[in-house]
C-alpha cells in the first residue's frame, strides 16, 4: 500500500533522494567573523484587548489588558468578565464570546534598523486583519501558522501601533452528531474538538502563538533542515539559498552537542553563483543516536547554519536534530496492497509501539511548557513510546516537540481534518497550513509520522494526495500515511458505545491499534472542582452540572453508560462509588486490550490507547484528567507497558465456577534477558487471601515474546468471590525484577472488590520519600497514595500496587505535601 500511495501522490524526489555537494571538514573557528547582529523583535506580552462596538470600531475605552499568545476567553476570565469556563455550565458563557469579533492592540518601540523587515503571526485563530500604523496589511484564515507581512514601507523607528480585528466564528448547523455542534470547522482549518461535537464547545479564538519582527535580508538561508543518510552518520543539510548579489561565498555548519558532551565539528561548502535548494552532505564522527523512549538514550545535537560572504556571517539559522533513521517493515506474510507496512524500525531495530492519542492540552488555549512536561513526563514515566497527535487538534506546537524530543516520545502527527472535512475545507488554508507545518517540524527526531486525519471514511482526493506529495517533497524521512484508521489499523468502542460488555475488549485484536479505550471519571478533587457547589450524590441532576461534563453534554444516554460500566464494580449508591466503577472499569477495557497485542508480536506491531489527556474537564477516555489528576490507569499501564513484564491473558472478567486455562507470557521488549536464567511466579488468591495456586517456574528466553504456558484453575478453585493473581518475574538469585497484578470475579457481588480480608500496613514518610510496609500475613492489593490538595500535579512512582507479607516498598513523590496511605483491603497502622 505504501508504494501504491506514492504512485497516487505523483510527488517528485525528496531532499534525501536529490544529488548533493560535499562538504569539507574544516578546523573549529578556522573561518568567518561568528558574531551576527540579531534583529528579533517580540510582540508577545502585553497587548489591549477591545469588544466590537455597534459602529463596528473597537471600543477601546472599555479595553483591557491581554496577554499574547493567549485566547480571549482565558483574557475574559482572568479580567473577571466571565466565570471560569471549566467549572460548571460556564462554557455556554465563554462560547458566546467566539461569535463576537474582538479587537487586540500592541503598541511598541522599534529601535532596530531592518533591511527586510518582515511581521510574522505564528498563530492566530481564525480569521483576521491586520493593521501597523494605519496601514492595512491584508488579512489572513487558518489556525495553524501566519499571517506574514512585509512592512519595510510602514515600519518606523521608534512608537508603532499594531492593531489585529478577530472576526467572529461562524455558526454552522446541519444536524450533525450532536445537532447541536457548530460545524463551521469543516469550512476552515482550526482545531475542531472545542466545536461541540466532543469534550467541549469553546471555538477557538485569539492570537495564540507568538508574534515577532524578523529581518530577512537579500542574501540568507531558509527552511534548514538536517536530515539521516545513516547511522554511521552520514548526513544530508537542505536549504533554501536566497540571494540577490552575484557573489561567491559559503555555508558553514557547526554541530555541537544539545544535550550530552561531546566534541564540536564544522563543515564549510564553497559556493560561486549557487541559489535556491540545495543538498550539502556530511558525516559525523561518532555520532550518538536518538532512540525511542526505553530503548536507548534519546542525544540531540545543535547545528549552527552559517552564510559566509566575503568571510564574514551574512544571516545564520539554527537547528536541533537527531541522528535516527524510520523504516517501515510489512508485517507476516510480506507487503500487501490493503495493507500498510505496520512494523516502525527505528534506527535498524524492529519494535512494538506503545502508545495513546494526544489531544489539544486546553480548550483555553493554554499551552505553556509547565503543563506540556507534566502530561509528557508522565507519559514517558508509562513507559510510552508514541502519542498520536490526531485530526481533532493541531499540528503541535514547538514546546511540545522539544520535549517530545527530550523524552524520547515519538509523534504520529496528523494534519487538522476529520470525518472526511478534507473534501470541504479551503484548499488553500488547508495546503498552507501543511506546507507551512511540514517546515516547521521537519527537524525533529520525535516526529515519525504524518496521517492524514481522523476517521475519515474515504482518504483520497485531491487533499490527500498533496498531503502525502509534500510528506515526500519537503521531508521524505518518515511515512505517511492517508487516515486513522485505515490499511490495516483499527479502532473500535463498542465497549461504551454500543453497550458492550468489558469481555469485549479482552478479546479484541488488530494489526495495529490506533484508537480504542474505556472512558471514566477524573480524581475525586477534580470532580469537585466542576461540580461548581452542585450536590456531591448519586443520582445525579439530567440536567446538572455532572451530566453536562460527560463526553457529549449528556445528550447521548452518558450517565445510563456510566452506570452500566461502572455498575461491573461497584454499586449506584454513592458518587464515590462512581467515580472508583468507572476508574476499574477502564482499567479493565484498556489494560488487558494492550497485553494482548504485546503478546501477538509481530502480528500486531503497536498499540495506542485513547488517550493520554483531554481539553475539558469531565467523564473522558483520558489516563490523566484534564486538571493533571493521575488516574489508576497510568499506573496500571506502567506495569503493562513495562518493556520487562509477565503477563496473563483473560477472555472474561468473571470467571467465578469455571474451569479456565490463562495463557501466560513473558514479555522483553530489549531482548536483554535472552539466554540469561529467569524465574516467574504466579501467585493467585481468592477473597479471603487464601492461596489457590502458587507456581514458580525456570525460563531462558530467546525472543521479545515468550509463551510459557497456560495457568490453569478448576471449578472449585474459582467458585469464590473475588480472584487475586500476582506475576513476579525474578532474576536468578530471586530479585524481583518486575511485577503485575490482575482481579476478576467482581460482578459475583457489586463491591466486593472493596471486602476482602484486611491487611495492615504502616507507613512513615520523609519529605518527598514514603515508606512503606506490609505488617501482616496477607497480601494488600489496590495500595493507593494520595496528597491532599496536589491531584493537579501529584507524580508518584508507583501506586494502586501489590505487596506481599513483609514487603517494604519506598515511594518517590514529586511534591511536597502530607501523604495519605489508603487500599482495597488496608487498613493503617502506622508504629
Amino acid at each position: 500500500m505504501d508504494e501504491l500511495d506514492r504512485i497516487s501522490f505523483r510527488a517528485g524526489l525528496s531532499p534525501l533522494e536529490r544529488d548533493g555537494f560535499r562538504m569539507e571538514k574544516i578546523k573549529n573557528g578556522l573561518l568567518g567573523n561568528g558574531d551576527i547582529k540579531n534583529t528579533e523583535l517580540s510582540l508577545s506580552g502585553e497587548w489591549l484587548l477591545a469588544e466590537d462596538g455597534l459602529d463596528g470600531r473597537p471600543e477601546w475605552d472599555n479595553s483591557i489588558q491581554a496577554i499574547v499568545p493567549g485566547s480571549i476567553h482565558e483574557v475574559l476570565f482572568k479580567a473577571g468578565r466571565i466565570p471560569d469556563p471549566m467549572i460548571g455550565r460556564n462554557d455556554s458563557v465563554a462560547e458566546k464570546h467566539s461569535y463576537h469579533r474582538w479587537w487586540l492592540k500592541r503598541i511598541f518601540e522599534n529601535e532596530n534598523i531592518y533591511v527586510n523587515p518582515k511581521l510574522r503571526f505564528a498563530g492566530v485563530a481564525n480569521h483576521c486583519w491586520v493593521w501597523l500604523n494605519g496601514h492595512c496589511l491584508g488579512e489572513h484564515e487558518g489556525m495553524f501558522g501566519g499571517p506574514d507581512f512585509e512592512i519595510k514601507e510602514y515600519l518606523k523607528a521608534g512608537k508603532n501601533e499594531l492593531v489585529v480585528l478577530l472576526d467572529s466564528i461562524p455558526r454552522v448547523y446541519n444536524g450533525g452528531w450532536p445537532a447541536t455542534a457548530n460545524e463551521a470547522w469543516k469550512q476552515t482549518v482550526v482545531v475542531n474538538c472545542v466545536y461541540g461535537w466532543h469534550y467541549a464547545k469553546i471555538p477557538s479564538l485569539g492570537i495564540w502563538q507568538d508574534v515577532f519582527i524578523e529581518d530577512c535580508p537579500p542574501d540568507r538561508i531558509e527552511n534548514a533542515f538536517i536530515a539521516t543518510k545513516d547511522l554511521s552518520g552520514e548526513m544530508r543539510l537542505h536549504i533554501d539559498l536566497k540571494r540577490e548579489q552575484i557573489q561567491a561565498g559559503g555555508i558553514r555548519v557547526r554541530i555541537e552537542p544539545y544535550n550530552f558532551e561531546g566534541e564540536t565539528q564544522e563543515f564549510f561548502w564553497k559556493f560561486k553563483d549557487n541559489s535556491g535548494n540545495l543538498n550539502l552532505d556530511f558525516k559525523l564522527d561518532n555520532p550518538k543516536l536518538w532512540y525511542p523512549n526505553g530503548m536507548g538514550e534519546q542525544s540531540l545535537y545543535k547545528a549552527t547554519v552559517d552564510l559566509l560572504i566575503e568571510n564574514q556571517v551574512i544571516d545564520r539559522k539554527k537547528v536541533v536534530f537527531g541522528v535516527r533513521t524510520i523504516e517501515m517493515a510489512s508485517l507476516p506474510g510480506g507487503p500487501r496492497p490493503d495493507k500498510y507496512n505496520w512494523t516502525f524500525v527505528i534506527n535498524g531495530v524492529s519494535m512494538f509501539v506503545k502508545g495513546a492519542g494526544w489531544c489539544t492540552m486546553d480548550a483555553m488555549l493554554d499551552f505553556s511548557e509547565v503543563r506540556y512536561r507534566h502530561f509528557l513526563t508522565a507519559a514517558r514515566d508509562q513507559h510510552i513510546q508514541m502519542l498520536r497527535a490526531w485530526g481533532g487538534g493541531l499540528p503541535e506546537t514547538d514546546i511540545f516537540y522539544r520535549l517530545c524530543d527530550e523524552l524520547g516520545i515519538m509523534v504520529m502527527q496528523e494534519w487538522p481534518t476529520a470525518w472526511d472535512s478534507h473534501k470541504t475545507q479551503p484548499v488553500n488554508v488547508l495546503k498552507e497550513t501543511v506546507v507551512r507545518n511540514t517546515l516547521r517540524l521537519r527537524n525533529h527526531p520525535s516526529l515519525v509520522m504524518w496521517g492524514a486525519g481522523n476517521e475519515s471514511s474515504n482518504p483520497f482526493g485531491e487533499m490527500i494526495d498533496f498531503m502525502g506529495k509534500v510528506s515526500i517533497e519537503l521531508d521524505g524521512t518518515r511515512p505517511f500515511h492517508r487516515g486513522e484508521a485505515w490499511g490495516g489499523s483499527k479502532h473500535n468502542y463498542n465497549c461504551w458505545w454500543d453497550g458492550l460488555h468489558l469481555n469485549h475488549n479482552l478479546n479484541m485484536t488488530a494489526d495495529f491499534w490506533g484508537e480504542f479505550g474505556i472512558p471514566s471519571l477524573p480524581l475525586k478533587e477534580h470532580v469537585l472542582y466542576y461540580l461548581d457547589g452542585e450536590e456531591y450524590s448519586w443520582p445525579v441532576d439530567k440536567n446538572g452540572n455532572f451530566a453536562h461534563h460527560t463526553p457529549i453534554f449528556g445528550t447521548n444516554g452518558e450517565l445510563e453508560k456510566l452506570e452500566q460500566y461502572s455498575g461491573y464494580f461497584m454499586p449506584d449508591s454513592t458518587l464515590d462509588c462512581m467515580i472508583l466503577g468507572s476508574q476499574l472499569a477502564q482499567v479493565e477495557g484498556v489494560r488487558h486490550t494492550l497485553e494482548r497485542a504485546r503478546t501477538r508480536w509481530p502480528y500486531c506491531t503497536g498499540a495506542l490507547y485513547y488517550k493520554l489527556n483531554d481539553n475539558y474537564p469531565g467523564l473522558s477516555w483520558s489516563s490523566i484528567d484534564y486538571y493533571g489528576g493521575v488516574k489508576p490507569l497510568h499506573y496500571f499501564l506502567k506495569r503493562s507497558y513495562a518493556p520487562l513484564v509477565s503477563v496473563l491473558l483473560f477472555d472474561r472478567t468473571n470467571m467465578a465456577a469455571q474451569q479456565v486455562s490463562l495463557p501466560h507470557y513473558l514479555l522483553d521488549e530489549n531482548e536483554r534477558w535472552c539466554g540469561k536464567e529467569i524465574k516467574v511466579r504466579v501467585s493467585i488468591y481468592n477473597q479471603d487471601f487464601k492461596e489457590v495456586l502458587d507456581s514458580t517456574i525456570v525460563v531462558f528466553p530467546e525472543e521479545k515474546v515468550s509463551f510459557l504456558g497456560d495457568v490453569s484453575l478448576n471449578v472449585e478453585q474459582t467458585d469464590v468471590v473475588m480472584l487475586y493473581y500476582k506475576t513476579d518475574v525474578m532474576d536468578a538469585a530471586g530479585k524481583v525484577l518486575a511485577r503485575n497484578w490482575y482481579f476478576t470475579n467482581y460482578e459475583t457481588k457489586q463491591g466486593c472488590i472493596l471486602e476482602s480480608k484486611r491487611s495492615k500496613l504502616s507507613y512513615s514518610q520523609n519529605g518527598r520519600i514514603l515508606i512503606l510496609k506490609n505488617n501482616d500475613v496477607i497480601p494488600a492489593v489496590g495500595v493507593t497514595v494520595e496528597v491532599p490538595g496536589k491531584a493537579s500535579s501529584l507524580l508518584l512512582s508507583d501506586n494502586y500496587f501489590w505487596m506481599d507479607p513483609g514487603e517494604e516498598k519506598k515511594i518517590e513523590i514529586n511534591v511536597d505535601g502530607i501523604a495519605v496511605v489508603k487500599g482495597w483491603n488496608v487498613s493503617i497502622v502506622n508504629e
